[in-house]
């Protein structure tokens, strides 16, 4: 039962989320006496060195073998996404108070919604839509508090 419910994307999600929620709420204490580039600097070198460890311990860092040029292609782009958006997120946080950055912030999702149907073609029912209104509608008011 444990198997079946942690092979979820739903689990995972949710456990993203957790795990964000005390990404800001710690990245704002750490940020507090030092320089965000820096801080965002340090953030990502914990980053490399737990993955790498992960991967090595789980056996997969020899598994990657060979990757297409798309592939890393677009690896490569998402990494640069990555640090610009980290570098904005902990500038943010150094600038503004952890409970109004993180709403703006998780405005993400809205364009990740918009982006995926536009240059993906996926698709969103109306329901769909409705969250992501929600969501849009949520972040403002706790932005502007």
């Amino acid at each position: 039962m444990i198997h079946l419910f942690t092979a979820s994307w739903l689990f995972w999600a949710v456990l993203s989320a957790g795990f964000a929620a005390l990404t800001a709420i710690l990245a704002k204490l750490g940020v507090s006496q030092i320089d965000s580039d820096a801080a965002t600097f340090i953030r990502t070198l914990v980053i490399v060195v737990i993955l790498a460890a992960y991967l090595v311990i789980s056996g997969k860092f020899r598994a990657v073998g060979p990757v297409g040029f798309r592939t890393a292609l677009f690896l490569a782009l998402s990494g640069l996404a990555t640090g610009a958006s980290w570098l904005c997120y902990f500038r943010a946080l150094k600038l503004g108070d952890a409970a109004r950055v993180a709403p703006v912030d998780k405005l993400s999702v809205v364009i990740v919604a918009i982006f995926g149907v536009l240059m993906l073609g996926e698709y969103l029912s109306v329901k769909g839509w409705l969250g992501v209104a929600c969501i849009t509608i949520g972040a403002l008011p706790v932005a502007t508090a």
